[in-house]
């Protein structure tokens, strides 16, 4: 097993990950709230811990990943009532969108995706616990957790209790504003479910608590999120879970967040650029490596130029791996590498990892200048592995198969492409100047540039 060192929040040091049960990584990420289509902010988090999950299979770990799906919300509500649809109806059909995001960004299916409302009998389970234990009171058909019976609360944060302010709305059943809502008793038209305090629906953070402790039990190993969830969202579940008597998580994962023009990147701001906007423009995987190659606790501020950027950086890879492939035939995964390994290990750490593997395609770009097509084939196979943990390999189905929103046509003209920038570096490598110069001059003419780079050949169309 890998000695990967995770940063906890909850700590703010960089621990040794030592899972609960040894050989299997346990991880519970917040999902979506599906109240309107996915966009780049809301993706990167599923992410960076698919990322995470791969390198865990990569090192020798079976991985068990919860990703849950908030189906009922205030804002569902909301939307679907101002769209004329039912709330089932508006949650479900954005939550096929979110889960083809996934699929379309190269995100392994998570172990299981709950639904909220499919866990209201786990929900009741642990409320009641909480009224036993002192921690939680019933209110006009409400239920909520009394913050100041728990003396640790604040310890994800680092809130102060006499600072808290949980953003709820006023309500008179309350014994003190900081106490958070577990249960919302039924409002007229709402859909509600029966407990034994009145019918209602579930708060926000009362259902990861239960669906976590259903699918990985009372404690576990990483809990994944995004920043902003730090508080309340995590530091009320842990609370709960805390109080109810379970051990709960051993590492808090927080992954930074998406902006434009220094805002996080929300619905509510209008500021958002949406997953289907985005492959109408570049290729998933392009977008991927665009997302998964800033460390993960960073945060990204949303341009095109740093997108173009990235596309080209990749293309640097894809042109290389390619090239390979149709020199040498069938490239098969080594291992990754000490130096991609330490980068991994160290919390995740995505941007020297990548260096890592451009520098193996400029190693490789020179063997096969030189004609040395056993090094380039050697050097492409520890890429193969690298890419793999990035999910990133261009030679995967995944990605060989995969096109722009021109689909076959674009498929058609990088494969012909790729097969003459492999004749002029094999020109290149014979020091056939003149017919390398012919192929690019060809090249040019119909539209497309060729640039060489210490990673290799780039080729761009002229008007992109």
């Amino acid at each position: 097993m890998s000695l990967l060192h995770i940063y906890d929040t909850a700590t703010r040091t960089l621990r040794e990950f030592q899972p609960v049960r040894s050989g299997t990584a346990s991880i519970y990420v917040c999902g979506p709230t599906p109240q309107g289509p996915p966009h780049i902010g809301h993706v990167r988090g599923a992410l960076d811990y698919d990322v995470l999950r791969r390198w865990l299979l990569a090192t020798g770990y079976d991985v068990v990943l919860v990703r849950n799906v908030t189906d009922i919300d205030d804002k569902i509500l909301t939307k679907a009532a101002e769209h004329g649809k039912p709330w089932w109806q508006w949650a479900a059909t954005h939550e096929r969108a979110f889960d083809a995001a996934y699929d379309a960004l190269g995100c392994l299916p998570a172990s299981i995706a709950p639904r909220a409302t499919g866990h209201i009998t786990q929900m009741v389970e642990l409320m009641q616990r909480l009224i036993d234990a002192g921690h939680a009171y019933a209110a006009g058909g409400d239920v909520y957790f009394s913050v100041e019976s728990y003396p640790a609360y604040g310890e994800l944060s680092g809130q102060r209790l006499d600072e808290v302010q949980q953003g709820e709305a006023p309500a008179h059943g309350k014994r003190d504003p900081r106490d958070f809502t577990l249960w919302k008793g039924a409002k007229p038209g709402e859909p509600s479910w029966p407990t034994p305090w009145g019918p209602g629906r579930p708060g926000w953070h009362l259902e990861c608590s239960a669906m976590a402790l259903t699918y990985l039990g009372a404690e576990f190993d990483v809990h994944g999120g995004g920043l902003d969830l730090v508080f309340p969202h995590h530091e009320n579940e842990l609370a709960q879970s805390r109080a109810a008597g379970d051990p709960f998580v051993r590492y808090w994962m927080h992954n930074g967040l998406v902006g434009m023009a220094g805002e996080k990147m929300s619905k509510s701001l209008g500021n958002v650029v949406s997953i289907p906007e985005m492959l109408g423009k570049v290729r998933p995987q392009e977008l991927r490596y665009y997302l998964v190659g800033p460390h993960y606790r960073s945060e990204i501020q949303y341009s095109r130029s740093a997108l173009d950027e990235a596309i080209r950086a990749y293309r640097r890879i894809e042109s290389f791996m390619r090239q390979v492939a149709q020199r040498t035939g069938v490239v098969r995964p080594s291992e990754p590498g000490p130096e991609f390994s330490a980068a991994m290990n160290d919390d995740l750490g995505t941007p020297a990892a990548l260096a890592a593997v451009h520098n193996a395609v400029r190693q490789g770009n020179i063997a096969l200048d030189s004609g040395d097509e056993d090094a380039a084939r050697a050097l492409a196979a520890t890429i193969r592995a690298q890419l793999d943990v990035l999910g990133l390999d261009p030679l995967s189905p995944k990605w060989s198969t995969a096109s722009n929103v021109d689909n076959g046509a674009m498929q058609a003209l990088n494969s012909l492409v790729d097969d003459l920038l492999a004749e002029r570096q094999r020109a290149r490598a014979e020091r056939d100047f003149a017919r390398a110069d012919a192929i690019r001059d060809r090249l040019l003419a119909t539209g497309i540039t060729v640039e060489d780079t210490p990673d290799g050949p780039l080729w761009t169309l002229k008007d992109s």
